[in-house]
């Protein structure tokens, strides 16, 4: 009851957010203004309603160890990536409420960015123009999905759209960083000495309950519905997206079981893909790596899947143990999605069929 009335009032505020005078809405009138041009439709852009920075950035991120966080349950959602050799977890119940996390790993800075509406997740290098930003919750949204804007230059990046569509960097790409999607129980077999972001985000939020109520298992809620919807799969199916450029194929948990490897090809590439029920992630294989034959391998540690040559590779693709020890698969360009918004942003996206 108490998730249904936090649901029931975010629809309430965006409502009458979005039924505001239009002096006060965000948006130019046209893409040629002083806002400059879109890459996107400007009539599909909407105001979100808590306004730029409504939804707080956390700039100052706390972390803590994995044996120390008790505020989070096995079955909770993590992005996780390890990056200049050091392991983090970011939580769902926190990125639910502030959406983007900057941060700094080893002298290197970071921007993980969320969208609790589409379920997508990335992370990238802190930089605009070649130079070190932050960056923010622009307030604005695009078929549901979190448009950003960095602070260097005030443009604005489609995060699903993987580049800037406003503004002085319009058409850049951002640098992107591996990350994968899975429960808090996996992540912390798989690196038990990973650190995990806490709460201690220096704002008054209620972590653990969702600001969005059931809006992740309601295949019919919608706060704002995107220009496409396609009923192939559910709506809020969360299913893994490769994506090369404008055309994606979507693979599902059901693919994978308790745990298999498919090899696939998609547009022109040769792929691999490692899954179990709780965890999807992919590589292109190019090179000598695309003689390898993989067979999944995942008993509780590091490993994840291995080979016929005796390499055992990490879920992100580094081999850990064996002859090719250091090397490192080229992670897919890809997301964790709900299938609706794979949908919106890449229509009719191929599904894989065993």
């Amino acid at each position: 009851m108490k998730k249904n009335i936090v649901y029931v009032l975010v629809c309430c505020f965006l409502v009458i957010a979005c039924s505001s005078d239009d002096s006060n809405n965000p948006l130019p009138p046209n893409g040629s203004n002083a806002s400059g041009d879109w890459l996107i439709p400007i009539s599909e852009v909407k105001d979100g309603g808590p306004g730029k920075d409504g939804i707080p950035s956390i700039d100052n991120p706390v972390f803590m160890q994995t044996n120390n966080a008790n505020f989070l349950n096995d079955a909770d959602l993590v992005v996780g990536l390890v990056y200049n050799n050091e392991a983090k977890a970011y939580p769902h119940i926190v990125l639910d409420w502030h959406e983007v996390v900057n941060d700094e790993i080893n002298g290197k800075f970071i921007t993980l960015n969320y969208c609790p509406l589409t379920g997508t997740a990335f992370a990238w290098e802190s930089k605009s123009n070649g130079t070190k930003s932050t960056f923010g919750v622009s307030g604005l949204l695009y078929n549901a999905n979190l448009i950003l804007y960095d602070r260097n230059t005030d443009s604005h990046w489609s995060q699903l759209r993987l580049e800037c569509v406003n503004g002085e960097l319009i058409n850049n790409k951002p640098t992107l960083i591996d990350v994968i999607e899975t429960d808090w129980k996996t992540w912390k077999t798989l690196y038990p000495d990973s650190e995990v972001l806490t709460t201690q985000t220096g704002f008054s939020r209620t972590y653990g309950t969702s600001p969005y109520g059931d809006y992740s298992t309601n295949n019919s809620g919608f706060l704002f519905v995107p220009s496409i919807l396609n009923s192939a799969l559910p709506n809020k199916d969360r299913v893994y997206a490769i994506i090369d450029n404008d055309v994606s194929k979507v693979y599902q948990f059901s693919d994978f079981g308790n745990g298999s490897i498919i090899r696939d090809s998609f547009n022109g590439s040769n792929y691999l893909i490692v899954g179990n029920e709780d965890l999807i992630y992919g590589f292109e294989l190019t090179g000598d790596h695309d003689n390898l034959t993989f067979e999944y391998d995942f008993n509780g540690s590091e490993a994840f899947f291995k080979d016929n040559e005796g390499n055992k590779w990490s879920i992100f693709g580094k081999a850990i143990e064996g002859p090719r020890t250091g090397e490192t698969l080229t992670g897919a360009n890809s997301v964790m999605s709900y299938w609706f918004a794979i949908a919106a942003f890449y229509p009719d996206p191929e599904i894989f069929t065993p």
